[in-house]
């Protein structure tokens, strides 16, 4: 979590994104429709059969984008289920997290979405 993070709450590094998609509006746009599509797909596929390959992809798509927690509960869930464990509460805390991403994506793309 850098320094903006940490101030603002923010659940997308922007630095991070910027510098992702060159600072260029049009393409952060487009990759955060991506993110909000792969992650509400990678949700259902998790909530449904749970496996490591829909958090390992959710995790991809979150670093991409600065999306720390969500990266981070992916990660979490993904290690549990490598374990064989069921992730149930690693599950919950990527849904909330993923949440506060949506929201966070849905408010800065405004009439872009």
């Amino acid at each position: 979590m850098n320094d903006d993070e940490r101030v603002s709450g923010s659940p997308i590094d922007l630095g991070h994104l910027a510098e992702q998609t060159f600072g260029n509006a049009d393409l952060e746009a487009e990759v955060l429709r991506l993110f909000l599509k792969q992650s509400r797909d990678c949700l259902d596929r998790l909530s449904t059969a749970p496996d490591a390959g829909a958090a390992h992809l959710l995790l991809g798509s979150a670093r991409g984008i600065g999306a720390r927690a969500v990266a981070e509960a992916a990660s979490a869930l993904e290690a549990a289920l490598l374990r064989g464990f069921d992730g149930g509460a690693d599950l919950v805390r990527l849904r909330e997290a993923v949440v506060a991403a949506t929201a966070f994506i849905e408010a800065r793309l405004g009439g872009r979405g």
